[in-house]
């Protein structure tokens, strides 16, 4: 397992030791001890299985805010997803910094997020899984939405139209949100 920083203070690409051979591979997705040795979150409250069913779906950017912000550790589980961070925290280097990663079933990676980031997705395949695992528990009134498509973050997202939720079509641009709430 080597974690590999991002672009954006405290974020990781978990690359694991996966063995394959001709029936599949075989991984590690989870080491307690590699993660205190980096000072990472090692106690997970919950972990969820979210699935996509057409390539084109845009999740996102999802947050929630303090005291309810959350750790994350996410990885795929079927097909190929291209996943977006943007650290939202006020006291990081790294404030209104994006970052990507794409993660695939082909080669299992993770993505670790700290607190105070918002994540977003879009799926490059039909029949994505991505599995979460999270720090604290989902508070309905904490959670927000950031515009994923936000012209000021110019993220390049790789799909003409998107699938949205009617939820992230909604949602605030960055500077409007920063505007009502304020950073994390």
């Amino acid at each position: 397992m080597e974690l590999i920083p991002l672009k954006i203070e405290g974020a990781f690409r978990v690359a694991l030791n996966t063995l394959y051979d001709h029936r599949g591979f075989f991984v590690r997705t989870y080491d307690r001890d590699e993660f205190i040795k980096h000072k990472l979150v090692t106690e997970w409250m919950y972990e969820y299985h979210s699935f996509s069913a057409k390539k084109g779906i845009v999740r996102g950017l999802h947050f929630q805010r303090p005291p309810h912000a959350e750790t994350k550790l996410v990885r795929v589980g079927q097909g190929r997803v291209y996943m977006i961070l943007l650290d939202l925290r006020a006291d990081s280097p790294t404030f209104g910094v994006w970052d990507n990663a794409t993660l695939s079933i082909e080669k299992p990676e993770l993505l670790y997020a700290p607190k105070g980031l918002a994540m977003g997705m879009c799926t490059l395949s039909d029949d994505c899984s991505l599995l979460y695992k999270m720090d604290q528990a989902y508070e309905p009134k904490s959670a927000r939405t950031i515009r994923f498509n936000d012209p000021a973050l110019a993220i390049p997202w790789p799909v003409g139209e998107p699938i949205l939720s009617d939820k992230d079509k909604a949602a605030p641009l960055l500077k409007d949100f920063l505007a009502l709430e304020g950073a994390l």
